[in-house]
C-alpha cells in the first residue's frame, strides 16, 4: 500500500463528482443555496475557506449579490446578511460549529457537508450532503472542487452566465492522465497567481503543495506578484498561473530564469478550465510528497477535522 492511495484516487474521480455535483444545481438541492439578490457569506476554513472565496467572487461578479468570504473563526457577526453558507467536508470542526450554533435563530444558514452523521445538519437550518465526493485521505482535493463545481453551476443557472460542464469535464480528465511538466519536480520553490475567483484557487494549491510535500510555496493576486515577491523568482522556482494572466507579466518571471506555467492557456479553445488546472498542481504535490517518502495521505500535523473542543 502506498502512502497515497487514497489521495491518488480522490484526485482521478475528480471529473465523475463533478457532473454529479452539477446535477444538484437545478432542484431541491439548489433551493438551499443563495437566491439571486441576497446578501450571502460563505464560510470555511483552510482549503474550504479557498474554495468560499473563489464562490464569493463568481457569485458577485455574476450580479446575483454581494457575497463575502471569511474564516470561519473571522465572521463579523456584525454584519448583515440574508443567509451563511458554512462549507466543510466533516461537519466537525470546531470553528465552523461555533458559527453555526452562534447564527441559528438569527440568520438562514446552510451547511455544506461531505457526512452527515455529524454535529453540523442540527445546527444548519439546510443541508447539502456531498457524500459521493467524501474521501479517506486527510488532504482534501475532490469534495472542496466538488463543492466549487455545485456552486459553479448554481451561479450560472441563476444568472445564466457560461457554464460549459462538458468541456470542463474534459479538461479535468487531461489533467488527470496528461504527464506532468518537464523537471517540475525538481524544482524547489512554487509560487501560485490567480485572478478573480481563481485567486482563491491560488491559495488552494499553495496550501495543497505544503500540506502534501512540504514545499515552501506562496500565493499571491496575479497583478501583485511584481510588487515584491517576483524578487524571489530565479532558476529552480516556479510562477504557476492559474486563470488569465496579466500583459507581460510570463516575460518578466522569464528573465529572471524562473520557470512561468500557465495550464489555463493550452492552445484549447477558451483555453483549459482553472479548476481542472488545479487537478494537475494537487498530483504534484502527491508525487513531491511521494519523492520525500512522507505518508501524503495522513500528514504529519494534521488531522481530517480540527476539533478544538465540545459544541
Amino acid at each position: 500500500m502506498s502512502g497515497s492511495e487514497h489521495v491518488d484516487a480522490e484526485i482521478a474521480s475528480q471529473p465523475d463528482t463533478w457532473r454529479r455535483a452539477a446535477a444538484l444545481a437545478v432542484g431541491p438541492t439548489a433551493e438551499a443555496l443563495p437566491q439571486k439578490g441576497e446578501r450571502v457569506a460563505v464560510v470555511g476554513c483552510g482549503t474550504s475557506l479557498y474554495m468560499a472565496q473563489a464562490y464569493a467572487v463568481l457569485r458577485e461578479q455574476a450580479g446575483l449579490g454581494d457575497t463575502d468570504a471569511f474564516a470561519a473563526s473571522e465572521f463579523p457577526f456584525g454584519r448583515a446578511y440574508d443567509r451563511v453558507v458554512a462549507l466543510s467536508r466533516s461537519g466537525t470542526t470546531t470553528e465552523v460549529l461555533e458559527l453555526l450554533q452562534r447564527l441559528k435563530g438569527v440568520i438562514p444558514t446552510v451547511a455544506v457537508i461531505a457526512d452527515p452523521d455529524t454535529p453540523a445538519p442540527a445546527l444548519a437550518d439546510r443541508t447539502i450532503v456531498l457524500d459521493f465526493a467524501d474521501e479517506k485521505s486527510v488532504v482534501q482535493t475532490r469534495f472542496a472542487t466538488t463543492a466549487l463545481t455545485l456552486f459553479r453551476a448554481h451561479v450560472a443557472a441563476q444568472s445564466g452566465t457560461a457554464f460549459d460542464l462538458e468541456k470542463i469535464v474534459a479538461d479535468a480528465r487531461r489533467c488527470v492522465s496528461e504527464p506532468l511538466p518537464d523537471g517540475i519536480l525538481d524544482k524547489t520553490q512554487f509560487a501560485f497567481l490567480g485572478r478573480g475567483w481563481t485567486v482563491g484557487l491560488a491559495n488552494e494549491a499553495g496550501l495543497k503543495m505544503t500540506e502534501a510535500s512540504l514545499t515552501w510555496t506562496q500565493s499571491y493576486p496575479a497583478m501583485e506578484y511584481r510588487h515584491g515577491p517576483i524578487s524571489i523568482a530565479s532558476p529552480g522556482t516556479v510562477t504557476w498561473m492559474l486563470g488569465e494572466a496579466p500583459r507581460g507579466l510570463a516575460e518578466q518571471v522569464e528573465a529572471t530564469g524562473g520557470q512561468w506555467l500557465d495550464g489555463t492557456a493550452d492552445g484549447t479553445a477558451g483555453g483549459r478550465d482553472p479548476l481542472a488546472e488545479l487537478i494537475r498542481i494537487q498530483r504534484l504535490a502527491v508525487a513531491l510528497g511521494a519523492r520525500k517518502g512522507l505518508e501524503v495521505d495522513n500528514p504529519r500535523n494534521l488531522t481530517r477535522s480540527v476539533v478544538l473542543s465540545e459544541v
